[in-house]
């Protein structure tokens, strides 16, 4: 098992993930993305290369139990982070986390994600080694489902703005993850560089699950220099 390591210096990090997207975005691609803190800087330096128009956008996880328009909603803040930055602004499909049946939610858009596949994948790595809302303990087989969220998980929703604690979300699962045509792991920051050592370079299993991207054969890491500071490769 193999996968491809690029690490640029932290100051230029975002603009050359933002140029290698670039490259890949054709009409019909069907690609997954996240939020959080990382992909923040990413998102603005793509907003003003490309429209995306034409490309199918999948949101990789959703917190439940937050009201409609909360900003610690994953909708709430790829909005305000990306699509509301172009024109006009591109739709994403994401889980209902709003429906009174979550798991029949889940099934419902694991299907959606399925039926034509993931073309190509981003995934930040969690303080944990969660990738989406794949919290430590998910196998390599796990699907779109709902999902208990670590504790940490929940203080960062707080920290992105939640008005309140979520209680569990959607995550599309690693199976479908690993389905995808390309997988990109997205890491900044010295505090991350620790785990992404272990990701890389430590025992593959579900203890640390972005270990187990390792098992796909087009993963690309884009790491910025702070956080591969660990790494023997770096």
């Amino acid at each position: 098992m193999s996968h491809r390591l690029e690490v640029y210096p932290d100051d230029v990090w975002a603009a050359s993930v933002a140029d290698l997207l670039v490259e890949r975005l054709r009409p019909g691609l069907r690609l997954c993305l996240p939020t959080g803190d990382t992909v923040r800087p990413l998102y603005r330096e793509l907003a003003v290369r490309t429209d995306l128009e034409g490309v199918q956008l999948f949101l990789l996880d959703e917190f439940g139990g937050l009201p409609a328009g909360d900003p610690g909603r994953c909708e709430v803040m790829i909005a305000h982070d990306l699509l509301d930055r172009l024109s006009p602004a591109p739709s994403i499909m994401g889980p209902d986390v709003d429906t009174p049946d979550p798991a029949q939610a889940a099934r419902r858009y694991g299907r959606l994600v399925a039926d034509g596949g993931i073309d190509l994948a981003l995934v930040g790595l969690g303080g944990n080694g969660h990738v989406g809302m794949n919290e430590p303990g998910s196998s390599l087989d796990s699907e779109t489902r709902v999902v208990e969220l670590a504790r940490s998980t929940v203080e960062h929703a707080r920290e992105y703005g939640a008005t309140t604690a979520p209680g569990w979300g959607i995550t599309i699962g690693l199976s479908e993850l690993l389905r995808a045509g390309e997988l990109w792991l997205l890491v900044t920051g010295e505090h991350k560089s620790e785990i992404l050592t272990r990701s890389l370079e430590g025992r593959i299993g579900p203890e640390v699950p972005a270990s187990l991207l390792r098992q796909h054969s087009h993963l690309s890491v884009l790491a910025d220099g702070s956080a591969a500071l660990g790494l023997r490769r770096g």
